[in-house]
């Protein structure tokens, strides 16, 4: 029944997969032609080629593995954490490319872990891998996003108005208190996705969850409280994750220095 409701919506068929195909060849191509890159190259496009690619295998490979993960509670968390290792290491590279990238794992975890741990112990969020994963996904992935964003803004900034951090020194600011000063206003920008999305959601986007739930057979009652749990949780984490990379980068710890 769920299978039904769910090909009703998009069915699995030969039209999807060229359709997908096709989507993957406009961004990829708008990508190219209009250089949408750092250096002006072609390196978005193929990025773009090898992240749809890379997402049609992993997520092939999930749907067979998690059918098993979600019965065996140790897999779940292996599981779990093999998301947030994923999601450090690619906040990380994105940020920087020299060894202090694995700092990014605390901007990603420490709002997570506690999160999940807490809503668990309250009995809202049940230990069962049909429930964890993807709720722990969404909070995973918004800290990853907030972290990559509020990140490469903060350095970014430092990097442009290294005379104004000077500056500061020169006024006897400690090094943590000067650089604060000219990351703080940038990095909250990476705060702005997560809270347009909140903003608008029902009136401009149906979230995953709350579709997802429809499909599901909820109530739109029940979906639509879900949905509002799980955007008001997301901001909490993205808020931490923020305000984590942005001390990180105050105190040097993720930095663009030393050797790749």
């Amino acid at each position: 029944m769920r299978d039904l409701a769910a090909q009703a919506l998009l069915p699995v068929n030969t039209t999807l997969g060229a359709a997908l195909l096709v989507l993957l060849l406009v961004a990829a191509t708008t990508a190219a032609v209009f250089r949408l890159s750092p250096d002006g190259s072609y390196g978005r496009a193929r990025e773009m080629c090898v992240a749809g690619l890379r997402a049609a295998v992993q997520l092939g490979a999930v749907s067979l593995v998690i059918g098993w993960v979600v019965h065996h509670t140790a897999a779940l968390f292996a599981f779990l954490l093999l998301m947030v290792g994923v999601a450090a290491r690619t906040a990380g590279r994105r940020i920087t490319p020299n060894g202090s990238w694995w700092w990014a794992a605390v901007p990603i975890a420490g709002p997570v872990v506690p999160v999940v741990a807490c809503l668990t112990l309250a009995g809202l969020l049940p230990v069962r891998g049909i429930a964890m994963i993807p709720v722990t996904g969404i909070l995973i992935g918004g800290a990853l996003t907030a972290t990559v964003l509020g990140g490469r803004r903060a350095l970014d900034e430092l990097h442009t108005r290294n005379g104004e951090f000077e500056a500061g020194l020169a006024l006897g600011l400690p090094e943590r208190d000067a650089r604060l000063e000219v990351i703080r206003p940038a990095a909250s920008d990476a705060l702005l996705p997560g809270l347009d999305q909140t903003r608008t959601v029902g009136l401009v986007t149906l979230p995953g969850a709350f579709v997802g739930m429809l499909l599901g057979g909820a109530s739109p009652l029940l979906a639509g409280a879900v949905q509002l749990f799980v955007l008001i949780a997301l901001m909490a984490v993205q808020a931490i994750a923020v305000a984590a990379t942005v001390e990180l980068v105050a105190c040097g710890r993720l930095n663009r220095t030393g050797p790749e």
